[in-house]
């Protein structure tokens, strides 16, 4: 069930989703830090066309993205519209903002 995949799930899967021909030159460290029922923290880079993700935190984010883990597991699995989320408050960004609407583009999430 699709419910059922973990956020360490849904991050793994992050660089086979990633589309550079999406992104571009972008070049951008995002950290996630989630908390609730499957709290942590997570740093996903961009550039050079790839995409990697990692366990932990940076002090060289482009954006930082705080959410609730359910929340952000219903964003990607489209229960949630990303939009709503963040004006109801339930996803908080920070940092370069334009790179929030550039990361919907630069994955496929379903």
């Amino acid at each position: 069930m699709a419910d059922e995949i973990t956020i360490e799930e849904l991050m793994n899967r992050m660089p086979k989703a990633f589309l550079p021909e999406k992104a571009g030159d972008v070049e951008a460290v995002i950290q996630y830090h989630l908390t609730g029922a499957e709290a942590g923290d997570w740093v996903v880079t961009i550039g050079d066309g790839k995409c990697e993700v990692e366990q932990g935190t940076t002090e060289d984010a482009t954006m930082t993205l705080g959410a609730d883990s359910q929340d952000y597991k219903d964003i990607i699995l489209g229960k949630l519209d990303p939009m709503t989320a963040f004006m109801q408050q339930k996803v908080k960004l920070t940092g370069n903002l334009n790179m929030a609407l550039g990361l919907t583009k630069y994955f496929k999430l379903r």
